[in-house]
């Protein structure tokens, strides 16, 4: 009889190296992990694990490359689901919300990057991201030639400023949420709703029943 526990595929030694290596970095810095804070975590020799990262550095990009390589994926099917509009705007920020909350520690990560070493992660961003950000801003403008989009917006501005909000919300929400009187347990979804709304309204024109009730 065939033990099922022996058949299921483990994680490679490469991907054991990155879990581990976003972890720390995030939680401690990548000044302030060692490779061998590494192998150790993974449980192997620091040598075995140079066999896959000959450096510090290397692992470092390997590690945000491995992050920005879920969007260049995710971002081309959530485009082409959905037609420009409420339900584009839904899923986009529903994705990019829900990745980063899912493991806050990915949000820490790209803070701490792009405050140690910002021309690394500048590169990574123009050359993985910026083509999919470009066309993101395009059909924003496309939105304000229909009239869905408010005339003053920004697209390009737009696009940066919801991401930096979203990964600093989650990279430093348990901390500023230190500043909200509402404690009940109702209230716990309450910053993420208001997150969506702010989105959603410097976005979008007001529909005339809006307008109106202005």
């Amino acid at each position: 009889m065939v033990d099922k526990r022996s058949a299921t595929p483990q994680p490679s030694a490469k991907v054991r190296i990155l879990d581990k290596a976003r972890q720390l970095f995030a939680e401690h810095g990548f000044d302030g992990t060692s490779l061998q804070q590494v192998a150790d975590a993974v449980g192997m020799r620091k040598p075995s694990l140079l066999y896959h990262f000959r450096s510090k550095e290397a692992l470092r990009e390997s590690v945000i490359e491995e992050l920005l390589a879920h969007w260049q994926e995710t971002l081309p099917r959530l485009l082409a689901e959905s037609r420009y509009g409420p339900d584009r705007f839904a899923n986009l920020f529903d994705a990019l919300l829900s990745f980063f909350e899912e493991e806050p520690r990915r949000a820490r990560l790209v803070t701490r990057a792009a405050l140690d070493h910002p021309e690394l992660v500048r590169r990574l961003l123009r050359e993985q991201l910026r083509p999919w950000t470009i066309l993101l801003s395009d059909t924003i403008n496309m939105g304000k030639a229909s009239g869905q989009i408010r005339e003053d917006v920004d697209a390009e501005a737009w696009v940066m400023h919801m991401i930096s909000m979203v990964i600093g919300a989650v990279a430093v929400g348990p901390v500023s949420s230190a500043l909200l009187t509402r404690e009940d347990e109702e209230a716990v979804d309450w910053p993420r709703e208001e997150l969506v709304r702010i989105a959603r309204t410097s976005l979008f024109a007001p529909t005339p029943l809006e307008a109106d009730d202005g």
